[in-house]
């Protein structure tokens, strides 16, 4: 297996040659990110036949990043210790920091308040916040239980209670009740899709992905039907023996911001983007800028203004490659007006 055979089964797991319908994608990547809801939705408009929300649900997940994902794998990304668990004394990451204002009793009654809200119906993250002051909630409590990082709502979250919709309204709604698969068993099923769909893959990609060690990937292996192969002085895993041989690399693909083929392996290893042109897409700010792909390698990146398409190439491209790019966007949005190249 060569280089251009590993690119070409990545694309096809991430089904960026062959779309799928939307469970199915969100199932197969471990969701999508989706700090702007955009991104997520413009994730799955390039992978799946017919994109829709029904049936998807908003949380944070891996890495403590929030993803867009299937309700019923709701029981793979919360976990069983403290699954709906409406109790705060023990530590934790928030409730340790300096700066939070939550006794246990201040924060169990500010949650029951909001569950009790959210019984009656979906709440915007603003219509809890004024139930929540009514109830008498101080402005230090609500600097921690509306912390703009998540707070005492994200902390409801992580635990099944609750959950975001999965469109651009930033609107809570009551999770169903379900059953958590234990810790060890949904890490290893998430590692099983990892190295169906984004394999094949490093073990420092792996760790990079799901945020945790190489150690703990290597278990993970230990226990998955993966094969290993090598190439150019690595070794990379991946599960399924399908070839790819009667596929081809796209011409020209407009991956989404914080699309998944970017954060799904070690940055500075990428098959995709070069070192060169790092920070173009990954900025300092922790920012993962929508890219344009032709033929197979990030060559610039984009951004919509209105009717208008902006396309920032990283160095000049041949004139049948700028049509190629102008075509690929008028495919994939009927209404531009203009592709403008800087």
């Amino acid at each position: 297996m060569d280089i251009e055979e590993i690119r070409l089964r990545r694309l096809a797991g991430q089904h960026l040659i062959a779309t799928a319908d939307t469970l199915s994608v969100v199932r197969d990547l471990c969701g999508v990110q989706a700090q702007f809801m955009s991104n997520a939705l413009h994730a799955l408009r390039i992978r799946s036949s017919e994109p829709e929300v029904d049936g998807l649900v908003k949380n944070w997940t891996i890495r403590g990043t929030v993803h867009v994902f299937a309700e019923s794998d709701l029981p793979l990304f919360i976990r069983a210790g403290d699954y709906r668990k409406n109790e705060w004394s023990d530590p934790n990451w928030w409730n340790s920091r300096p700066d939070w204002a939550l006794g246990p009793e201040r924060q169990r009654y500010l949650s029951d308040v909001v569950l009790a809200a959210l019984a009656e119906g979906p709440r915007t993250r603003e219509v809890l916040r004024e139930l929540c002051r009514v109830e008498g909630m101080t402005p230090a409590e609500e600097c921690s239980m509306f912390h703009p990082w998540g707070g005492g709502l994200r902390q409801l979250c992580e635990r099944g209670f609750m959950h975001y919709a999965a469109s651009e309204r930033k609107e809570f709604h009551l999770s169903p009740v379900f059953e958590p698969i234990p810790e060890d068993e949904a890490k290893l099923e998430l590692a099983k899709r990892y190295f169906t769909h984004y394999g094949p893959a490093t073990v420092k990609d792996a760790a990079y992905f799901f945020g945790t060690t190489q150690t703990e990937v290597k278990k993970w292996l230990r226990s998955l039907p993966a094969e290993a192969v090598e190439c150019e002085g690595r070794t990379y895993y991946y599960i399924g023996s399908e070839c790819n041989s009667g596929a081809d690399i796209p011409g020209c693909i407009f991956l989404a911001g914080f699309d998944q083929l970017m954060l799904g392996y070690e940055k500075k290893e990428s098959l995709f983007l070069s070192r060169e042109h790092l920070r173009a897409i990954f900025s300092l700010a922790g920012i993962v800028m929508p890219a344009v792909m032709l033929h197979g390698r990030v060559a610039g990146r984009w951004k919509r203004r209105g009717r208008r398409l902006s396309v920032e190439l990283f160095s000049p491209v041949e004139g049948k490659d700028t049509e190629l790019i102008r075509e690929s966007a008028e495919a994939l949005w009927s209404d531009i007006s203009a592709v403008e190249f800087a």
